[in-house]
């Protein structure tokens, strides 16, 4: 299987990326999809985005919130992060990684993908990857069922090619 053939999800992080870059085409890409769809994307929404994509490790709402409360200097409503998750959610911006109960931004906000990723259990780093035999297996199998498939996530739990070089 590619490593990830999804045309607009790269690699998992290098050592020593650019991370900022990854914050900054996300926040853009978001402003440019919200713009086109007519949502607002406000402030705050913006802010938990941008914690979101913080980090390639999928965080949960509560580690969400804590930032954010931290970053405004002020206690900040459980609610009024797990609203502004619903809604990048909602509007593809970020995944919710079902296993860990935590998000992760979306590689691909506005392409039509279902949500799999690759998860380390050593780092806690995820990649989020699209590749279509996944997909259309799932499909498949689920027609042959009769069962009609509302999300067709996918988490692989295993290790990632940096903790496994690490690992002697």
């Amino acid at each position: 299987m590619t490593a990830n053939p999804h045309p607009t999800a790269g690699p998992p992080p290098a050592h020593g990326h650019d991370h900022a870059h990854c914050i900054a085409d996300a926040l853009m890409r978001a402003d440019a999809l919200c713009a086109e769809r007519g949502a607002r994307l406000t402030a705050l929404r913006r802010q938990v985005l941008e914690l979101v994509w913080n980090s390639h490790k999928p965080r949960g709402a509560y580690a969400i919130l804590e930032d954010l409360s931290q970053r405004e200097g002020k206690a900040t409503a459980p609610l009024t992060v797990y609203r502004a998750l619903e809604f990048l959610v909602e509007h593809g911006l970020v995944h919710r990684i079902e296993s860990l109960n935590a998000y992760i931004g979306c590689a691909a906000p506005g392409a039509v993908h279902s949500g799999q990723f690759l998860v380390c259990e050593t780092c806690g780093n995820a990649v989020e990857i699209d590749d279509p035999r996944i997909r259309a297996a799932i499909g498949t199998i689920a027609a042959e069922h009769g069962f009609q498939v509302s999300r067709p996530t996918v988490e692989v739990r295993g290790t990632c090619t940096d903790c496994q070089e690490k690992t002697p």
